[in-house]
């Protein structure tokens, strides 16, 4: 039984909990946040009984063993480093952080000494281990272009220090595009890039909706687009020498009844790959930790995203936010 800490009680925590809740080989031991009034509504909705304002005692609690930090993105490398000297297995949501320089101490506090993943949760799901069996596979060609966007109408619910949609929903097709990059082009591609980007800066000074467009230096042609402004809209592609690779559902919200991609080739009928098993990403994210804990693993097992994985995305995210910033 894993024996959880809940570090903040946004909705992405409350989301965490009934995935939490779904599984047998997990419970939720403490929850803590920075309002008592929010901390105890929190334990009220979920059953939990033990809360605390404040961080420090829930990752010093011996009977805790993993960690999910569900605070605003720039808190969070603080607390991975807390929970890191505590010994605790940490799930610590996207993005990483807000900056290079508070990723890369993230990632030496964490690195070979405790369980550590990004909560990109859905790449936990099954779907994707469809996806990059077919990026593999000789029929689908070689990749020559690769397409991301997702729209929507958050801005009221997240805090200016989160640095805007970049960070906020950004991550999401960027973080596609890198595992795309990896299996498809290899390991060393993603980094070698040039890339332009446009953005409408916020009152608040951050970057409220973005483009980007990227050439790699293998020739593969990438345009990125985020907005926290207005509606739910989502599209992502791989276009090949022969052919189309679409996900026709969320990519990035995968569903317990169905999540859809269709293959489509220049040259012959459409084939549709129909991923469900009852259960979302939120639940295989958790089994995930579960099984790697349970193995003494410090990353998690591809396709979810391992260390180095999180710092390249951060990379471009960080390259996006400058460049957007600048225009």
């Amino acid at each position: 039984m894993l024996r959880w800490a809940i570090l903040g009680t946004g909705f992405i925590s409350k989301t965490i909990v009934e995935a939490i809740e779904q599984s047998p080989g997990s419970v939720v031991e403490i929850v803590a946040g920075r309002n008592a009034g929010a901390v105890s509504s929190f334990q009220e909705a979920h059953r939990i009984e033990r809360g605390c304002v404040g961080f420090d005692e829930a990752i010093a609690d011996p009977a805790v063993d993993a960690v999910y930090i569900g605070t605003p993105n720039h808190h969070h490398h603080p607390l991975a480093i807390a929970a890191a000297d505590a010994g605790k297995a940490i799930l610590s949501e996207k993005s990483l952080t807000t900056t290079m320089a508070t990723a890369r101490e993230l990632a030496d506090a964490v690195r070979g000494r405790v369980f550590f993943v990004e909560g990109l949760m859905y790449l936990a799901h099954p779907m994707y281990r469809v996806f990059e069996d077919l990026l593999t596979e000789e029929r689908i060609g070689t990749v020559t272009a690769v397409h991301g966007r997702y729209a929507a109408h958050i801005a009221h619910l997240v805090q200016p220090l989160g640095r805007g949609t970049i960070y906020n929903l950004g991550c999401y097709p960027a973080s596609l595009m890198q595992l795309v990059m990896r299996t498809a082009c290899g390991h060393d591609t993603f980094g070698d890039r040039t890339m332009t980007a446009v953005g409408t800066r916020t009152s608040d000074d951050t970057i409220g909706s973005a483009a980007a467009s990227i050439t790699f230096g293998n020739g593969v042609l990438a345009t990125l687009a985020s907005t926290d402004d207005y509606g739910m809209a989502h599209a992502f592609s791989v276009l090949t020498d022969r052919g189309e690779l679409r996900i026709d559902t969320n990519p990035w919200l995968p569903s317990p009844s169905e999540n859809r991609m269709t293959w489509q080739p220049y040259d012959g009928a459409p084939e549709v790959h129909s991923i469900a098993d009852g259960h979302d990403a939120f639940f295989h994210q958790i089994q995930m930790v579960e099984a790697a804990v349970a193995a003494g693993e410090t990353e998690a097992p591809h396709p979810s995203p391992q260390l180095d994985d999180s710092l390249e995305v951060m990379g471009l995210l960080t390259e996006w936010e400058a460049l957007a910033l600048a225009t």
